[in-house]
């Protein structure tokens, strides 16, 4: 048997880019799950690497003034919501840390003073959009293990960090506003009363797979249950059940998925009951989300955001914008009113197409979408059918720009670019590959993930060129 390890009176003296604390043992650096600043504590060693330890606390000789009750009840146990035991002004400041550090270390940009980081709206019950998983491997908690007797292993909820096949059953989100729980909930004691089967990820087999659900601050709900099993009488059952105990649904829907992964964007989804599609409103404006739909999962923090880019955009009513990974069109039909026309480029043809409709839902005709590869668009015939644009906006996913695309944004030097960013990290890389030509002007960090170290933020950087010349 594998000795214990544990390591006394260990003080925790910061937060690492990946959300743990970080202490020290002479040199050698300690990351630790649940720690806060502040902290002096004993530590068990439940990992170890040529560089660093892993741990988690056993014994508190003195509590950091930055910790605070969790919430939830599966706190610690659940993948999800790693920072519920930190206060949520504390939260905030070591949010804007990252954010300060990534951009200082890695940008080589002379930084402004950054603005002061805005705050979600709400801090809990703030997701659109959550999805559980069935199966018959529940994660059992140690005072299941101890109890003696059979215990039902189906569980619906979230996985377990590093383990594919085993989900921690969930009681109570805090993530999802009502009916979230509710539906969850009454599924999963419904499949159970029936002796439905829950997905076996290991075999590959069972009939309730997955659970999505999507809600917004328009009180409109849409419901997707994924089988595992072409079972129709079955799926008939689960379906009916569901549109009787929830006649509100505004959309329910499922699909069945005979593949080896979860993913639904090349699937077929069938509609049981109302619209396929919710609206979202953000601001004055309406967005259609359908079951593959892309959209901020925080919506009413999203409106903040965009209220933000719209500022540091300071448009006057003649620019061509162009929008990059401009997703289904929520930035550009946001700013639209504000200038001559925006030019939105995604890779994703469905999302090109949401793009479209939301534009028409909202009566703005001074948008067009393109798919293609990014890199491809910015390009001499694209700019000459379109114009040159004054802004750029760029909102890419968390690996940042690829090293071609930014090649071509510098060529088309556009006055201003807009960088949007969910990762301080890559945005810093990336604005040092610009730094030769842009020079930063405001910084502006945006939580939309309270209770994790997810931290957005935006950039805003002008061509040092059109400086000069000003």
């Amino acid at each position: 048997m594998r000795k214990v390890e544990i390591i006394e009176k260990i003080e925790i003296t910061g937060i690492s880019s990946t959300g743990k604390a970080v202490g020290r043992k002479d040199d050698q650096v300690i990351f630790v799950n649940q720690g806060a600043p502040g902290d002096l504590i004993d530590i068990k060693i439940i990992g170890r690497e040529k560089k660093y330890l892993i741990g988690y606390p056993i014994f508190f000789h003195r509590k950091s003034i930055d910790r605070t009750a969790p919430l939830c009840e599966h706190f610690g146990v659940c993948g999800g919501c790693k920072w519920q035991h930190l206060s949520y002004p504390a939260q905030l400041r070591f949010k804007s840390q990252q954010v300060r550090e990534n951009l200082k270390k890695i940008s080589k940009m002379r930084l402004p003073e950054a603005e002061p980081i805005l705050g979600s709206v709400e801090t809990d019950h703030y997701r659109n959009k959550l999805e559980y998983t069935f199966s018959n491997k529940k994660w059992l908690t140690q005072e299941e293990i101890k109890k003696k007797g059979l215990i039902n292993k189906n569980a619906l909820g979230f996985h377990i960090p590093k383990m594919f096949d085993k989900i921690l059953d969930i009681n109570h989100c805090h993530l999802q506003p009502n009916p979230s729980n509710e539906i969850r909930l009454a599924l999963k004691n419904f499949a159970n009363t029936q002796d439905l089967t829950f997905y076996d990820i290991r075999k590959q087999k069972g009939l309730l797979r997955n659970l999505i659900i999507r809600t917004t601050t328009t009180q409109e709900t849409m419901v997707i249950v994924q089988f595992g099993e072409a079972d129709q009488e079955k799926i008939k059952k689960v379906m009916q059940f569901l549109s009787e105990k929830f006649p509100r649904l505004s959309s329910l829907l499922y699909l069945v998925n005979l593949k080896k992964n979860e993913t639904i964007y090349d699937q077929q989804i069938m509609t049981h009951m109302g619209k396929d599609f919710i609206i979202e409103k953000i601001g004055n404006l309406r967005f259609k989300i359908g079951p593959k739909s892309f959209f901020q999962t925080n919506p009413k923090q999203a409106y903040e955001l965009y209220k933000k880019i719209e500022e540091f955009a300071d448009l006057k009513g003649k620019e061509i914008v162009f929008d990059l990974y401009s997703g289904t069109g929520t930035i550009a039909n946001f700013i639209a009113k504000n200038c001559r026309k925006v030019i939105g480029i995604e890779s994703v043809p469905e999302a090109v197409e949401d793009a479209r409709i939301n534009s028409t839902l909202n009566k703005i005709y001074n948008t067009a979408f393109y798919a293609g590869d990014m890199k491809n668009m910015l390009s001499g015939s694209f700019i000459k059918i379109h114009g040159s644009p004054e802004l750029v906006i760029t909102d890419p996913p968390r690996m940042g720009m690829h090293q071609n695309v930014i090649n071509a944004l510098v060529q088309l030097n556009p006055e201003r670019i807009i960088y949007v960013s969910c990762n301080p990290a890559t945005q810093a890389r990336d604005m040092e590959l610009m730094s030769d030509h842009y020079v930063a002007i405001k910084t502006q960090p945006i939580d939309m993930f309270p209770h994790t170290q997810h931290i957005e933020n935006i950039v805003l950087l002008k061509s040092k060129e059109y400086v000069q010349r000003s």
